[in-house]
């Protein structure tokens, strides 16, 4: 949950004609809840899982709702012993994901490969989901063929690999700056205390924002990451759902930004002097909905998937989305 969904999760907005029972849990639980046991009528859900699971029949119906992009690459972070100065340097050490098929992990290995020449085929990847609490026990994902792919071991984690240099870089840095929630994410749980950790680790990109003005430059987008899905058998069943729910997101995130200098923390002082510095580096409107909005994200990632061969079509993003919601 974010300042753009809260309005809906706390009833400030209601979707017309629709009563909420709202569930709020990691994203990573949460998509491994909808995919493996399809718990919920709505869930937020990872684009690459989405673009796996539908590809393979899965019943869902997307809307065009996108609350949380980043430039994910950023976060990987590097064991200072590994010789790594910059992202070029990434070909040929041992990565760390928390799933091979997570939309950050996908976006990581394209603009490695795309923007800094460093091809997934260049690196021995390591992944910290066992397959039964991995999204891709649900969407069948087998590691694409030539892949160097190894599961970490049940007693460690990313964040402990990297620490002790059993691996060279990881995207941990969300593990690292939150607590254990939930039963998929083990780094959340086996971790290192962050003293430690930042003694013996440092970021692959040195200037994080730099990067990210750099990638917004170049491709004119920040990567989209969650969607939201509803059940197919929801859908048909009740056939304004999906409509009705994509309006009550679009009046939240106006609520959101409505107010969005007061949700960045006080505590940073010059807050509002952030918020305008960030729009300067990306634009007025942060957080785009609609496909229209989001055409060149969804067709890279799309590109993606397929070049990485975790979807053996390129698929046609407008036909993902309820077409109640298209263009609006």
């Amino acid at each position: 949950m974010n300042e753009r969904t809260r309005p809906i999760m706390d009833g400030t907005v209601q979707p017309e004609g629709i009563t909420l029972c709202p569930v709020v849990s990691d994203p990573a639980e949460t998509f491994w809840r909808m995919l493996r046991f399809g718990e919920f009528d709505v869930s937020e859900m990872s684009i690459s899982s989405l673009l796996m699971a539908l590809e393979r029949g899965a019943d869902l119906v997307a809307i065009p709702a996108f609350p949380s992009r980043r430039f994910m690459h950023t976060e990987l972070v590097c064991h200072r012993d590994a010789g790594i100065g910059g992202p070029a340097d990434l070909a040929g050490k041992r990565l760390g994901v928390g799933e091979y098929q997570q939309t950050a992990a996908l976006w990581t290995r394209g603009i490695l490969e795309h923007d800094f020449g460093v091809s997934q085929f260049d690196v021995e990847w390591y992944m910290e989901r066992t397959p039964d609490r991995s999204h891709g026990a649900a969407t069948g994902f087998q590691p694409p063929p030539g892949i160097s792919l190894r599961f970490v071991p049940g007693d460690r984690s990313l964040s402990t690999m990297l620490a002790t240099h059993q691996i060279d870089a990881a995207l941990v840095k969300r593990a690292m700056r939150k607590p254990a929630s939930n039963v998929v994410e083990r780094s959340a749980r086996l971790t290192v205390a962050p003293a430690e950790f930042r003694r013996v680790t440092r970021p692959v990109f040195a200037d994080p924002m730099a990067e990210g003005q750099r990638f917004y430059r170049a491709h004119g987008f920040v990567p989209v990451n969650h969607t939201y899905v509803v059940r197919g058998d929801v859908a048909r069943r009740y056939p304004w759902v999906p409509f009705n729910l994509y309006q009550a997101m679009l009046r939240a995130k106006e609520l959101a930004e409505r107010d969005l200098v007061n949700s960045v923390p006080l505590s940073l002082i010059f807050r509002e002097e952030y918020l305008a510095r960030t729009e300067e580096l990306l634009g007025p409107d942060l957080f785009p909905y609609g496909v229209r909005a989001n055409r060149a994200a969804l067709e890279t990632i799309a590109g993606y998937s397929h070049e990485q061969g975790l979807t053996s079509e390129r698929a046609d993003v407008a036909g993902l989305f309820a077409p109640s919601t298209l263009d609006l």
